[in-house]
């Protein structure tokens, strides 16, 4: 039967040690908290700022832009580095379908900051400088590519999310001794 555990013959309340592997609960706590504030930062940025940036003058854009990267920087390159680690450590603690889902998240995370830093943040450097001068005559395509480069990143770090609750809310078949 699956799920049930043959008492440990010398444990006299009848219930099998866990091991290791079968008590992640930290590191899966971990991985949901991180995961999701990831993906809920990113996908707010996606569903509001980035709208909210078409709709300024560019002058406007620009200088928010700035800021609003400056402060970002450290806190999203934390949750990404924070994602990563904690979906790392769930993979190493689970096995099977747990192991491959916990190890695809961090996969779908390191992505995401890949993505972050090869191709939004060159052009965070790009927009940075025309918020004190002028943009280039094709502002509006590389402006065009950060926004793809966004959803990109956020489409990762959601489906890292949605792998890692997946993982908490459908338990794996374990097979019994």
């Amino acid at each position: 039967m699956v799920g049930r555990r043959t008492p440990h013959p010398g444990n006299r309340f009848g219930a099998t040690p866990l091991t290791t592997t079968e008590k992640p609960a930290l590191a899966r706590a971990s991985a949901l908290c991180f995961g999701g504030l990831l993906a809920g930062a990113f996908g707010y940025g996606a569903v509001n700022v980035v709208y909210a940036f078409r709709k300024v003058p560019l002058d406007v854009r620009f200088t928010f832009h700035t800021a609003l990267m400056s402060v970002n920087g450290l806190v999203m390159q934390s949750l990404m580095g924070l994602t990563i680690l904690s979906c790392l450590v769930l993979a190493f603690r689970t096995t099977a379908r747990d192991r491959w889902f916990a190890g695809t998240a961090a996969g779908l995370a390191i992505a995401s900051f890949l993505i972050t830093r090869l191709g939004n943040v060159p052009i965070n450097q790009h927009i940075k400088q025309w918020a004190i001068t002028a943009p280039p005559s094709d502002y509006a395509e590389i402006l065009s590519r950060w926004e793809t480069f966004h959803f990109a990143r956020t489409a990762c770090a959601l489906l890292a999310f949605l792998l890692i609750v997946a993982l908490t809310l459908v338990p794996a078949e374990r097979a019994t001794p």
